[in-house]
């Protein structure tokens, strides 16, 4: 046979395999109402591994394993479909249900909004580009952040959670677990490192570098050109610029922003020191209460699942079989249980998609623990 016979071969047989996925779809229906009808759980493991086995045996030794692979995905699918039957409304679906009848059309132009640090600070920078007039009020450390907002003393908080270079900001997804909040918007800022000093000062006499911890890991390559300089960790970067301008000393410098430099009156002693000239750190914005605005396209989740092999595998799988993206995953461990994580999602998608709901849903009743962390739009 020629590659033309060949491929309608194959187009034949697709066509009946087709017809029986079908089928097979039609029939996991009514399985589905009959699991309904004795309150049974959409996942029968013990089912689905006596299934493999019968198919793999059938296949033969040569492709069983790509029996398997197609049997995995079959399962998936399938699942996803009888969640979808069976799937009644919870608690947060209503919630987010409601809060999308009426959704919020415009971002506010100004409110009362925490974030951490000081003048001058990165997260002061996010919080200008987020709100037209943000009444700016600074806190010492993160977990202030999500205080100020949980009690309301704040109506927003900004904060950062990853750097394009450095990676997440650990710290922050550690909180979120402690701290009731939604997102309601999200902000990547290009970020730009400069090295700072009091007027006047001697690059060569410079002994010890101050900044936060990020800065610095964003800044390393230039702090590996500088063996026999101290490196100390500051709480924020536009603090530790603050701390060398109120400082008597001549030989200390901060890792901080060109505005700081204004700000403080201090000199540049080097620009543009990050490791890549692309460098961004995204912010996010929290609520104590979620807000959906129109337009919303990412979503955030909390979640964890059973310590069990392939749990995870299946949490995912019900995002891919809707066609979904997951543009991250982020994992924490959990304090108490060994080698057991927590997991963050990043989904692009919206709730205002009927089959978003539904896969929302079905985390939901799948997951150990689950948490919606808001639908918003991010602005670059």
């Amino acid at each position: 046979m020629n590659l033309e016979e060949l491929r309608k071969k194959v187009n034949d047989i697709d066509d009946q395999i087709v017809d029986l996925f079908v089928e097979r779809m039609k029939v996991a229906s009514g399985i589905a109402g009959a699991k309904a009808e004795s309150n049974l759980p959409v996942l029968d493991m013990r089912r689905e591994n006596a299934v493999l086995q019968r198919v793999m045996e059938h296949a033969g030794e040569e492709f069983e394993l790509y029996t398997k692979t197609l049997y995995h995905t079959m399962f998936d699918v399938s699942r996803s479909y009888q969640a979808g039957l069976l799937i009644k409304d919870t608690p947060l679906s209503a919630e987010i249900l409601k809060n999308i009848e009426n959704p919020l059309m415009e971002f506010p132009r100004k409110a009362v909004v925490a974030c951490q640090g000081t003048e001058g600070s990165y997260a002061e920078r996010a919080c200008s580009r987020l709100f037209d007039i943000p009444n700016t009020m600074f806190f010492r450390n993160f977990e202030n952040v999500f205080h100020a907002v949980e009690t309301g003393l704040c109506q927003y908080g900004v904060l950062p959670i990853e750097n394009s270079s450095a990676g997440s900001v650990t710290e922050v997804y550690d909180l979120m677990v402690r701290h009731k909040f939604y997102i309601v918007k999200s902000l990547k800022l290009h970020i730009n490192h400069a090295l700072l000093a009091k007027q006047g000062t001697d690059f060569s006499k410079i002994k010890e570098i101050i900044s936060h911890e990020q800065a610095l890991s964003q800044c390393s390559e230039f702090l590996k050109s500088l063996p026999n300089v101290k490196i100390t960790i500051f709480e924020n970067t536009a603090t530790a610029a603050k701390y060398v301008a109120e400082s008597d000393r001549d030989d200390i410098a901060a890792i901080s922003s060109p505005e700081c430099a204004k700000l403080y009156g201090l000199q540049i002693l080097n620009h543009d020191i990050q490791n890549n000239q692309n460098n961004y750190t995204r912010f996010i914005c929290i609520a104590k209460n979620m807000e959906i605005y129109a337009g919303s396209n990412k979503i955030s989740l909390m979640l964890s699942v059973s310590h069990k092999p392939g749990s995870l595998y299946q949490m995912i799988g019900k995002i891919a079989c809707r066609g979904f993206n997951l543009c991250k995953l982020e994992s924490r461990p959990i304090p108490g249980r060994d080698f057991e994580f927590r997991f963050y999602f990043d989904l692009d998608a919206s709730v205002f998609s009927s089959d978003v709901i539904t896969l929302l849903k079905d985390m939901e009743l799948a997951a150990d623990e689950f948490s919606f962390l808001g639908c918003y739009s991010e602005i670059i």
